[in-house]
């Protein structure tokens, strides 16, 4: 289907009241689906907030997708945010603690003011407020706020994903060894500042996309928990700074291999109670409940390889080991390498085609920021934007209504109307994956006198015609450079990885 994200951005909060680098400090990585593009160590939230957001910016004007993922809780068990507020929601939640939080540049705070209040007010019906945790030396300083867990909580002491997530601490809790209270209490207040500043771009997860079925917003602000996830220290490296590296990485390659949309979907074991309780009020924490991520004990079903870049790593082992690429150039061995990697068939170099120096040409062209023309949405899906040059154009138009117009007046396919619509041929980069009739309306345009494409990815998948218009690209490319797989076999995997590995090797 395709990434659904270009960048990907990992926050590890803090919620210390003085500026603070190093352990336990904010950390933010920046990973754009190709690479690690840096990681920063804020000393303070207001400042980590302000690049924040100026990624997110950069992000829109770039026309870019981003998730950002924070590591604190997003809401309340079920049935506190109608005593906090008086409305059962989360964005009432939100709205109050960024009106009542006070962030100062320097770190200085006032959540546990806040949280004492809270616990005499809202909570004023329970012998002990939920909130609790403080430091040993600030004992009276807060009234209401104890420095020892409760005996009761008001509705539950932990949100189902905290369940879920096991190891995941109480958002009850202040103080003390792997608190995240406080850090969920100002990081709320913040995300409600920067929810408003991207208003209408900005999609909160699962709130607001209810988990998979809208992720249409540019920005998806997400939450994290780093421990479900292996993180690999390097020598000498703060932890902290390892978990945004490895998930900002890890969250980019799970997205490419299409499997970022399951660890945002609605867990299958999840009921609809629970459900409605995590859509409007208690949030829910990427990846809990999918058994995929959890470490291998006695009772997993299959014993199987769950670390990303090892299925790469082994991936593409075996491809090196059972493909002779010594007998391409080393783009086209690139190429080759990629293609054999969509479709998982190592036999489909007997059937491969091209031109010489068609990788090379294809190279010339990115660089040169070509018009990528596709023949249908999932071919344009596949490619990966953040890898392509910030000026080359990804092109479909078989959604365009004039090509469903046109399709019936001619009485040809909506696909090859398409073509009709493509307008700037010359040096282009055309990439066909699904419609033969495209590929022959395009060779048919090409004589025409409509330009001449740089390269041409032709591989359509089908019984009728698919044989049939690539021998006819093979035979007469009209001046283009060409790529192609001979016989049935094809698709738009396979045709948006040729292009995916040209754009790889301009970095």
């Amino acid at each position: 289907m395709g990434a659904l994200f270009d960048n990907y951005l990992i926050v590890d909060w803090s919620a210390a009241n003085a500026p603070k680098t190093g352990k336990d400090s904010i950390w933010i990585a920046l990973s754009d689906g190709a690479d690690l593009q840096w990681i920063k160590n804020s000393p303070t939230r207001n400042e980590a907030m302000e690049l924040i957001a100026r990624v997110c910016r950069e992000t829109l004007n770039n026309g870019k997708r981003v998730f950002a993922g924070f590591d604190f809780a997003f809401g309340y068990p079920v049935g506190s945010a109608l005593k906090l507020t008086g409305d059962a929601g989360w964005k009432a939640v939100w709205s109050m603690l960024e009106r009542r939080i006070v962030d100062c540049d320097d770190n200085r705070n006032n959540s546990y003011e806040l949280a004492a209040v809270m616990n005499r007010t809202a909570f004023s019906d329970l012998p002990e407020g939920p909130f609790w945790g403080h430091p040993h030396q600030h004992t009276g300083r807060y009234p209401g706020l104890q420095p020892t867990k409760p005996t009761s909580f008001p509705t539950r002491e932990f949100r189902h994903a905290e369940r879920a997530a096991k190891g995941a601490k109480s958002v009850w809790q202040l103080a003390y060894n792997g608190t995240v209270g406080r850090q969920a209490m100002m990081g709320m207040a913040h995300l409600e500042r920067l929810r408003a500043e991207f208003d209408g771009a900005a999609g909160v997860w699962p709130f607001q996309t209810c988990f998979t079925e809208d992720l249409s917003k540019p920005i998806c602000i997400a939450e994290i928990y780093p421990s479900l996830f292996p993180v690999t220290e390097q020598p000498g490296e703060v932890r902290d700074a390892a978990q945004v590296r490895t998930l900002a990485t890890q969250f980019a390659e799970l997205d490419a291999a299409d499997l970022l949309r399951p660890l945002l979907s609605r867990p299958a074991d999840m009921g609809d109670e629970e459900a409605d309780a995590v859509l409007t009020e208690e949030g829910w924490i990427v990846g809990a409940g999918h058994r995929r991520l959890q470490p291998s004990s006695s009772e997993d079903t299959f014993d199987y390889q769950r670390d990303p870049a090892e299925i790469y790593t082994q991936s593409f082992a075996t491809i090196e080991n059972e493909v002779n690429l010594s007998a391409y150039s080393p783009p086209m061995a690139r190429v080759v390498t990629r293609l054999v990697h969509a479709c998982g068939m190592t036999d489909i170099v007997d059937d491969l085609a091209f031109s010489d120096g068609a990788a090379e040409d294809g190279l010339v062209a990115l660089q040169s920021n070509c018009n990528i023309y596709c023949d249908v949405e999932m071919v344009k899906a596949g490619i990966i934007t953040s890898a392509l040059p910030a000026d080359c154009s990804l092109v479909c138009t078989l959604n365009d209504p004039r090509a469903a117009e046109l399709g019936k007046r001619t009485l040809t396919t909506r696909s090859a109307a398409a073509v009709e619509l493509w307008d700037d041929l010359d040096g282009a980069i055309c990439v066909i994956g699904n419609a033969p009739t495209a590929l022959f309306r395009l060779l048919e345009r090409i004589d025409e006198g409509a330009g001449v494409p740089a390269l041409i990815v032709g591989i359509p998948v089908g019984f009728v015609g698919a044989v049939e218009s690539k021998q006819a690209l093979a035979e007469n490319p009209r001046g283009s450079r060409y790529f192609t797989v001979h016989g049935r076999r094809g698709g738009s995997a396979m045709a948006s990885s040729v292009v995916n590995a040209l754009s790889g090797q301009l970095r």
